[in-house]
C-alpha cells in the first residue's frame, strides 16, 4: 500500500501539486494510524496532508479512484447460453455472414468476453496512450482506442446481423432481447476502455513527476537560480500550462451553467405569479482578453519569458491576447511569438532593439502605448503589467497608466518585488498601485503559474 501511495503522490504532483517529503511521510504515517478498510476515511487522511490548496482538490479527487478503486465494470452476459439448438444455428449462419475481423469480435460480445490486459496494453501502445500524462485525454484516448478495435464498424455489423436474424425467420421477440443484451457488452467494453485510459494515464503521471530537488526550483527565486536551473525551469513550463489548463477546464465545467441569478428570476416570472418556473443564470466565466506588457531588461527578462511562455501555452483558455515587451520603449511582439516558444520569441524582441546601453524606461513605453496601441485595450481586456515599477528616476507617466486602468475591465500587476521594497530608490510602485485592480508577487515560477491561475478565474 506504501508504494501505491508514493505512485500517487508522484502522479499528484505532476499534476501540479506542490508536495514535500514531510508532508510525503506524514501522509503515510496517517494511513499507518487510521487503516485503510473504511474508504472514506483512508481518502480523507491522505487529501488533509497532501492537499494545501482547495485549488488542488480536483485534480485529487480525479486520481483518488484510479490508485485506490476497484475497476467498476458492469458483468458481461454470455447470450449463447440462453439460445434454443434453432436459434443457435440462425445466429451461426448470421455471422458467417460478416468479415472474419468483424465476426470474431461479435463473437466476443455475444459470448460477453472483455478484453484481456494483453489486448488493453496493445492497444494503448499502438494509440499513444503509454505516452500521455494529462487525465483531460482519457475519454479522447477511449475513442481512439474504439476507434482501434473497429468499434463503429462493429455497432453497423450488431445491427445488420439482427436484421439478418429476423429475416432468416428468428422470433422478433428473441431478435430484441438479443439486441438489448449485446448493447449492454458494448457499453461495458466502452467502460473498460475508458477506465483502462484513466489509469494507464495515471500510471504515467506516477512516472513523470518532478524529482525533489528540481520540485524546489519551482519555488526558490528566479533571481537567484543559474542559467541551467533556468532552462530545467524552461523545460517544465508545459508540464505547469497542462496542470493550469486542467484545473481551469475543470472551474470551466462546473460552471458551465452560470451561477443563478435571483433577481433575472423574480423578473422572468412575475407572470407566473411570482412562482418560479424559469430558472435563470448570470453569465458563465468567460475567456479573458488580455493585453500584457513585460519588462524584458536584464533583471526582469526570466519572469516576462516565463509570464509569456504560459500565456502562449494556453491561448486555447484566453480568446485575445495582445504581447508587447519594453526597455525603454514599447514593442509589440505578438506576431514575434507566433511560431516560437517565448525565450526565442524575447531574444528576437532585444535583437530588434537598437544597440547600445538600456535604462528601463515605462514611463516613455506607455507614452509609446498611448501614441500607438490604445485601440487594442478596451472594456473586455484584462491589462497586465509584468515588472517591479523601477523607472530609472524618468517620468513615471502616471496619467497614461490611470487612462489605461480606466478602459481596461481590470487592471493586474505582476511584480517580483515586496512590497517593503516599493518606493525605494527608483520604484515608482506606490504611484501606479492605486490604479491597479489587483498586485501579485511573482518571485517564484509557483507564484507566477497561481497568478495566471489567478487571473483566468477571475
Amino acid at each position: 500500500m506504501q508504494d501505491r501511495i508514493l505512485k500517487f503522490i508522484s502522479a499528484l504532483r505532476s499534476g501540479g501539486v506542490r508536495i514535500s517529503l514531510a508532508e510525503s511521510s506524514d501522509a503515510v504515517l496517517a494511513v499507518e494510524e487510521l487503516g485503510v478498510k473504511d474508504r472514506n476515511s483512508f481518502r480523507v487522511s491522505l487529501r488533509a496532508t497532501l492537499i494545501k490548496d482547495a485549488e488542488h482538490i480536483d485534480i485529487f479527487e480525479e486520481l483518488f479512484p484510479y490508485f485506490f478503486d476497484s475497476p467498476n465494470i458492469p458483468p458481461l452476459l454470455n447470450l449463447t447460453g440462453d439460445l434454443t439448438p434453432d436459434e443457435a444455428d440462425l445466429l451461426a449462419e448470421a455471422l458467417q455472414n460478416l468479415k472474419q475481423e468483424l465476426r470474431e469480435f461479435v463473437d466476443r460480445l455475444l459470448k460477453g468476453e472483455l478484453l484481456s490486459q494483453q489486448e488493453l496494453d496493445q492497444l494503448g501502445k499502438i494509440t499513444g496512450l503509454n505516452n500521455a500524462a494529462d487525465l483531460r485525454y482519457r475519454e479522447w484516448m477511449a475513442q481512439r482506442m474504439e476507434r482501434a478495435i473497429l468499434f463503429r464498424q462493429i455497432k453497423k455489423a450488431i445491427r445488420e446481423l439482427m436484421d439478418q436474424l429476423a429475416e432468416l425467420g428468428m422470433d422478433r421477440e428473441k431478435v430484441d432481447q438479443i439486441n438489448r443484451m449485446i448493447k449492454q457488452n458494448q457499453a461495458a467494453l466502452q467502460d473498460q476502455l475508458r477506465q483502462y485510459a484513466g489509469n494507464r494515464i495515471a500510471e504515467n503521471m506516477s512516472e513523470h513527476s518532478i524529482d525533489d530537488g528540481h520540485q524546489d526550483l519551482l519555488n526558490q527565486p528566479i533571481s537567484s537560480l543559474s542559467e541551467k536551473e533556468l532552462d530545467y525551469l524552461r523545460s517544465e513550463i508545459q508540464r505547469l500550462a497542462t496542470a493550469l489548463r486542467t484545473r481551469v477546464s475543470l472551474r470551466q465545467k462546473r460552471s458551465k451553467n452560470g451561477q443563478l441569478d435571483a433577481k433575472a428570476t423574480i423578473r422572468a416570472n412575475l407572470k407566473h405569479g411570482n412562482v418560479p418556473i424559469e430558472i435563470r443564470h448570470k453569465d458563465k466565466h468567460k475567456k479573458p482578453k488580455i493585453v500584457v506588457i513585460c519588462d524584458v531588461s536584464t533583471s526582469m527578462r526570466p519572469y516576462s519569458e516565463f509570464m509569456l511562455s504560459l500565456l502562449h501555452a494556453m491561448q486555447d483558455q484566453i480568446k485575445k491576447t495582445h504581447a508587447f515587451a519594453f526597455i525603454d520603449h514599447i514593442e509589440y511582439i505578438s506576431t514575434d511569438i507566433q511560431g516560437k516558444n517565448a525565450h526565442e520569441a524575447v531574444s528576437f524582441v532585444l535583437e530588434k532593439m537598437p544597440a547600445g546601453h538600456y535604462n528601463t524606461d515605462l514611463g516613455n513605453s506607455l507614452q509609446n502605448f498611448a501614441d500607438h496601441f490604445m485601440d487594442k485595450i478596451d472594456s473586455r481586456s484584462t491589462f497586465i503589467v509584468v515588472g517591479d515599477g523601477r523607472n530609472n528616476y524618468n517620468d513615471p507617466s502616471i496619467r497614461i497608466f490611470r487612462e489605461l486602468a480606466r478602459r481596461s475591465h481590470r487592471t493586474i500587476w505582476l511584480n517580483p518585488e515586496a512590497q517593503a521594497l516599493w518606493g525605494s530608490g527608483d520604484s515608482d510602485m506606490p504611484q501606479y498601485a492605486p490604479y491597479c485592480d489587483s498586485i501579485l508577487q511573482i518571485r517564484t515560477l509557483s507564484e507566477l503559474s497561481a497568478a495566471v491561475d489567478r487571473l483566468l478565474s477571475m
